[in-house]
């Protein structure tokens, strides 16, 4: 009598994340341009996404880099302040599109938080990061509908 195989389950399964940096800026006139020309100068790290959210004392500028340890280090050593949160990164094609992943992850009670896209890179056409509620579930909702997930190392 032969075993039974127990079936392939995505139990222990962790999707690919990437860090985003939340780096607090005064709302002044060339804050921006100095946090960005600080990565500019590194020679290890680049910001492959960047996002704006402004109040009237101050900006959140929200940021994907393709190296979360170079990129922390240089915002300790410039001396910003600056949150971390990993969020997932799915690409987007013709065939595989953000309203399609929205219905997917609304399908399983998912909210999203915020988004906003990737830049284009040679590994990477259109993407978009997704802050979700539960990462390891929306890795396996968006994997079982084909989604690309994409990790660090493809960003550079």
């Amino acid at each position: 009598m032969s075993q039974a195989v127990p079936p392939m389950t995505e139990q222990g399964y962790a999707p690919p994340t990437v860090r985003q940096f939340g780096v607090f800026l005064d709302n002044k006139v060339g804050k921006l341009l100095e946090l960005l020309q600080a990565f500019e100068e590194s020679e290890v790290v680049s910001v492959r996404a960047i996002s704006v959210v402004d109040s009237s004392d101050h900006a959140v500028v929200r940021l994907i880099c393709d190296n979360a340890d170079a990129a922390r280090q240089m915002l300790r050593r410039r001396q910003f302040s600056f949150s971390e949160v990993d969020l997932l990164v799915v690409e987007i094609d013709d065939k595989r599109t953000l309203s399609a992943a929205c219905l997917y992850l609304l399908g399983a009670e998912l909210n999203i938080r915020f988004a906003y896209p990737i830049l284009p890179s040679p590994r990477i056409d259109g993407a978009v990061a997704l802050a979700v509620d539960d990462h390891t579930l929306a890795g396996q909702i968006l994997r079982r509908k084909h989604f690309r997930l994409i990790a660090e190392e493809d960003l550079s």
